[in-house]
């Protein structure tokens, strides 16, 4: 889905299911640019600017079903099951509504090992600050009544166990993430066949208790490649290596987005000293190369800009049938 909020999306919908809506879309850089001005899908009703209408019934149908439709009814779908107020004075963003849905789907763990307000922010609302729902009063309402709360408590708890599993009906895999962007959205992993868990970041506790028959299935770990997420990886692998299991490191295509370590929100630094302090026989030796230049170039890889299913379907870096 383009980034637009919840209140353009049911707008799209109004225009697809009525050839009309009253709803200000064109506030979205992308419906103005691409849809108004560009594909010219949508018009203002002549006379009538506080209108807009479709062009072309068949074309934008199309359009809309081929981009939009499946995205809408997963959110429409939401907010019918867990009785959050759907209009279109909400202003969630696709990450504000990512994240609720995966609070929903979530909320018995999340509720049983409940952080403070601030720490609950920055860990589900990645591309935020901490004090994102403290200026989001209507986000965070959301967020209590899918919790079943009343307020966050006032003090962290000492130890986070966080392990969360977005199952399919016939998983070739396992994919162990750092973040928890990938299960916000299940639906396109789910039907790959790949089952994905997240254990909260740097705590990896929760590996150690796994019991052996939920090793039957190749398990492989997405992460940041930086300092922070390869050391995790370390972590891990030496878990299962206790529990007799290999997990391997998903490996972005060489062409994938660098980015400064420097850049805005990122805080993990690699370190100086040999190969960064990482363990080096963890790696092949491409992956050695790979971090070697990124230490060198003082860059990064974030797990958000790799495509995680187009990855594990490329068989010259995993041998999968």
């Amino acid at each position: 889905m383009r980034s637009i909020e919840w209140k353009h999306l049911k707008g799209l919908h109004q225009l697809y299911e009525n050839g009309k809506t009253k709803l200000k879309i064109l506030n979205n850089e992308y419906i103005n640019l691409v849809l108004f001005k560009q594909k010219k899908l949508i018009k203002f009703q002549e006379g009538n600017h506080s209108v807009i209408m479709v062009t072309n019934k068949k074309r934008f149908a199309d359009f809309y079903e081929h981009n939009y439709l499946k995205t809408y009814k997963y959110y429409d779908d939401f907010f019918a099951d867990s009785g959050i107020e759907n209009n279109a004075k909400k202003t969630f963003t696709e990450e504000d509504l990512k994240a609720l849905v995966f609070i929903y789907y979530n909320r018995e763990e999340l509720r049983n090992n409940l952080t403070t307000q601030k720490k609950f922010s920055a860990q589900v609302f990645k591309y935020e600050n901490s004090k994102y729902l403290e200026n989001k009063p209507s986000l965070r309402n959301a967020v209590l009544q899918l919790l079943e709360i009343d307020e966050f408590p006032e003090v962290d708890p000492k130890n986070q166990q966080w392990r969360f599993i977005i199952d399919c009906l016939d998983p070739k895999f396992v994919v162990l993430c750092e973040n928890l962007d990938c299960l916000k959205v299940p639906i396109e992993y789910q039907e790959n066949n790949i089952e994905l868990w997240y254990v909260g970041g740097n705590n990896t506790k929760p590996l150690i208790h796994i019991s052996q028959d939920k090793l039957n299935l190749p398990i492989y770990y997405f992460c940041d490649w930086d300092y922070s997420g390869l050391s995790i990886y370390s972590q891990i692998k030496q878990i299962f290596k206790d529990k007799d299991k290999n997990i391997e490191i998903i490996q972005p295509f060489p062409n994938a987005k660098r980015l400064p370590v420097s850049v805005k929100h990122h805080k993990s630094k690699w370190k100086k000293a040999d190969f960064s302090n990482l363990t080096k026989n963890h790696f092949t030796e491409t992956q050695v190369e790979l971090i070697t230049d990124l230490i060198s170039s003082d860059e990064w890889i974030e797990e958000e800009s790799m495509d995680l299913i187009a990855i594990m379907k490329d068989k010259s870096i995993f041998n999968i049938s």
